[in-house]
């Protein structure tokens, strides 16, 4: 759904206007955040002519570059991230910072920016500025990647608890495996914002006043950083149990080839011996030798087989 969202000051409460003209015939200074959610590009030019700022195409915001990702001038901040949604799909969304108001450009509705709406709605004067909300959605956005790590880490759980011998087939090591590049998705993921906060402490363009949130953010990412890194050497003992469930369930099939083959060797012997097409061979004509031969490959296979069981092989 395409909506064009300005929050500004009024009487001290913050309230949104849906229309591009509201903004250009009021003081630009009560502004702080325009928020575009797949709007047209014709409204994305109008904006840019009115405010002199630049929004990237698509092309530009998945480079992975970091000067691709943070762009700082003496006046103006660009920052692009991809947030995960709950199916781990990528949503490229690009934060502009101007005048102290901020711009977000995004295609889809996303969970950390309800949140922060009704944070900056419930305290307004906690937010002065665009660079306040920026901080907001980016500490909301923590909060999220934290639920979705916790997510994970019980489906981890619930899998560990779950893995047996009887389990150990091809369904459940293609769910390890999609576990295991989730688990990568998130952990790029963060180290993004990781070097973008990272970045941000070093600007001159951000208040003093937010290096302490800005902080606690990088904190709480290393926090998050650390559980992935746990979680990811689970996943990895989650794949080294199956493959020895696996190898466990081959020994014990080659086993039993191996001791049928064994146990059926003799025999073969006593029956290609006396199967042999010789002139003279003096059993041929023993009244006997018949049931003697199927004694004897009776009697060498039971031997077998107790010799097996006192050494515990069966």
């Amino acid at each position: 759904m395409s909506e064009v969202r300005l929050f500004y000051h009024k009487d001290n409460v913050i309230r949104i206007s849906r229309s591009i003209e509201f903004l250009k015939t009021n003081p630009i200074k009560n502004f702080l955040w325009i928020d575009l959610n797949n709007v047209d590009e014709e409204i994305e030019n109008e904006l840019e002519d009115y405010l002199k700022i630049y929004i990237q195409e698509e092309e530009e915001m998945i480079e992975i570059e970091m000067s691709s990702r943070y762009i700082e001038t003496y006046d103006s901040l660009v920052v692009n991230f991809n947030f995960l949604r709950p199916n781990f799909d990528k949503e490229l969304v690009s934060f502009i910072l101007k005048n102290n108001i901020l711009i977000t450009v995004r295609d889809e509705d996303l969970t950390s920016f309800q949140e922060t709406v009704k944070k900056i709605s419930a305290n307004p004067r906690n937010y002065p500025t665009g660079y306040h909300v920026f901080v907001a959605l980016l500490e909301t956005r923590v909060e999220v990647d934290a639920d979705m790590i916790e997510e994970m880490t019980q489906k981890i759980t619930t899998l560990s608890n779950s893995l047996s011998m009887e389990e150990a087939d091809e369904e459940l090591l293609m769910e390890i495996k999609d576990l295991q590049e989730k688990t990568m998705m998130l952990r790029e993921n963060i180290i993004e914002k990781q070097r973008a906060v990272s970045s941000m402490l070093k600007s001159e363009l951000i208040n003093r006043e937010l290096h302490g949130k800005l902080t606690i953010i990088v904190k709480d990412i290393n926090s998050l950083l650390e559980h992935i890194k746990f979680s990811f050497d689970r996943l990895d003992y989650l794949q080294d149990t199956f493959l020895g469930f696996v190898n466990i369930e081959q020994n014990k099939i080659i086993k039993i080839f191996t001791i049928i083959s064994v146990i059926f060797m003799p025999p073969t012997l006593i029956a290609s011996i006396y199967g042999m097409n010789f002139a003279i061979m003096p059993e041929l004509q023993w009244e006997y030798g018949y049931i003697v031969a199927i004694v004897f490959m009776l009697a060498s296979s039971g031997g077998i087989l107790v010799y097996f069981k006192r050494k515990r092989w069966l």
